[in-house]
């Protein structure tokens, strides 16, 4: 089949790794606009890109694809001009007008990284592993012009285990979309009968997955360790969980477990230990959480043993 691909991060680029390995023909690949990255702010391409490129794959970067301007229209035309049998979507960023979703023969098929339709949206790693889910996985829906609305044709299921991070998960996930989409696309009979049977989406059990904040990543010592210890877990690649310093430097707490550490008549927030295996600290509900990955600010990430040799931090210190 004639295949257009259209995504932007690692995520999407695992999928596009994987169709290119297959019989179908890939046409154009549609990504993001080039962004500032990094220290220098250098104008970067995509993961997507940069993999479309290696392959000499047309690349495409429209703005948007709004019927309202000329080059939205002009993207749209490109599009259609390309005669694809499918599109194949996963974390692009744009959003597509039904116009766009009509255009190839049999529509406009997304990955998504949740099972839908829990975890809508645009944060479905990061929210399953905070709000404490135990099994995540791939949807590979038909796009419909709402969000993450379409009909299910695919669905693989990944445990949560009590050391995920939203990086770890999401290797993990990345690798089940792009065997997924595969499978999807194994044949153009195999689409249409997934197509045939696909699933219509109950919104009674629709949960939003939203944008995670800076913000949120503050720990509040006063919530359980075990909300905590999710929450520190969900936040690492991205924003990374803090402790505040002083009014502008925070230390950055990359990685944690749940204690055997006694918490006790301790206020939330109170360091009860330091030894090899991190940082104990005691958390609302008289339970704790021992922190493992520590990083002030202007160093790199320090494990218990260096964390200890810092000297920075006391048993008894009560961290904001």
């Amino acid at each position: 089949m004639k295949i257009v691909f259209a995504g932007t991060p690692e995520f999407a680029a695992s999928a596009l790794a994987a169709l290119l390995n297959t019989e179908h023909e890939i046409v154009a690949v549609y990504t993001q606009p080039d962004r500032k990255a990094g220290r220098g702010q250098k104008l970067t391409a995509s993961a997507v890109k940069q993999l479309a490129l290696q392959h000499d794959l047309p690349v495409y970067q429209p703005l948007h694809f709004k019927s309202s301007t000329e080059e939205g229209l002009a993207a749209q035309q490109e599009l259609a001009a390309l005669n694809a049998d499918v599109m194949v979507v996963a974390a692009y960023g744009l959003i597509l007008p039904q116009v766009v979703l009509d255009t190839p023969k049999y529509g406009c098929l997304n990955i998504h990284g949740s099972l839908l339709p829990r975890w809508r949206g645009a944060a479905p790693i990061q929210r399953a592993i905070a709000t404490g889910d135990t099994e995540t996985g791939i949807t590979i829906m038909k796009m419909a012009a709402g969000l993450d609305t379409g009909d299910m044709l695919y669905k693989t299921l990944c445990p949560i285990t009590a050391a995920d991070t939203s990086a770890t998960l999401h290797d993990k996930l990345a690798q089940q979309g792009a065997e997924a989409i595969v499978e999807v696309l194994a044949s153009e009979q195999k689409l249409q009968d997934y197509l045939a049977r696909r699933e219509v989406q109950d919104e009674a059990l629709t949960v939003y997955a939203h944008k995670l904040t800076k913000a949120e990543a503050q720990i509040n010592w006063s919530q359980t360790a075990a909300e905590i210890d999710r929450n520190i877990r969900a936040f690492n690649p991205w924003p990374v969980a803090f402790i505040p310093l002083d009014d502008t430097q925070n230390l950055r707490v990359w990685g944690s477990a749940l204690s055997d550490e006694s918490a006790q008549g301790k206020a939330a927030g109170t360091i009860l230990k330091l030894d090899k295996q991190g940082v104990h600290v005691a958390c609302g509900d008289q339970q704790a959480v021992c922190l493992n990955s520590l990083q002030w600010p202007g160093a790199k990430p320090l494990n218990p043993v260096q964390i200890i040799q810092t000297q920075k931090l006391q048993t008894g210190q009560v961290l904001a």
